[in-house]
């Protein structure tokens, strides 16, 4: 269900691309810079799907609004960035490569899991290992790419992991690892 109407969203996005001309932004004076797309693989947690789902149609909306006063040149440009997010983030739904673990009591740090280390100070830390689309390190959420995910991977309750910092290394025992 998920898998068709993240193509079918893109498949559309590409076929309203199909009738404007390439030109058109450029005489309109905006040139808006394409956001470059990760050469990783895209994995992404069901919750990370929905994100890039909503983010879609929060874009739509906002470019819908934003129709009424297109002949406005700051609107132009308003409508050209907001286009210009929509084909990332259609790029990124249609590279999703989907991961949802059934596992209840994982025994390894694996993508999508929650995990709960105690620092050098024993203060406790929980990370979930996410995409990079739904990475923000002030929720908690780290891109399986980062170094900390990176030392985490593979990693079993018990274990001590070097997480390599530009300011010295630190190491983390794994406490507690869940979905």
């Amino acid at each position: 269900m998920i898998k068709l109407r993240i193509n079918k969203r893109v498949a559309l996005y590409k076929m309203s691309r199909a009738f404007v001309k390439e030109n058109d932004l450029e005489h309109a004076g905006i040139d808006i810079p394409e956001r470059p797309l990760s050469d990783e693989p895209n994995y992404v947690t069901p919750r990370g799907l929905k994100l890039l789902n909503q983010t879609i149609d929060d874009l739509e909306k906002e470019r819908e609004a934003l129709n009424e006063n297109k002949d406005d040149p700051m609107v132009r440009q308003k409508i050209a960035v907001i286009e210009r997010d929509m084909r990332y983030f259609a790029a990124r739904i249609e590279s999703a490569i989907l991961t949802n673990h059934k596992e209840e009591n994982p025994s390894h740090v694996l993508f999508g899991t929650k995990v709960t280390v105690e620092d050098e100070e024993g203060k406790l830390l929980t990370f979930e290992i996410v995409g990079e689309d739904e990475a923000n390190i002030h929720e908690g959420r780290v891109s399986y790419l980062s170094p900390l995910a990176e030392a985490l991977l593979g990693a079993a309750i018990g274990d001590e992991v070097v997480w390599e910092k530009p300011i010295g290394n630190s190491y983390l025992t794994i406490q507690k690892i869940s979905y």
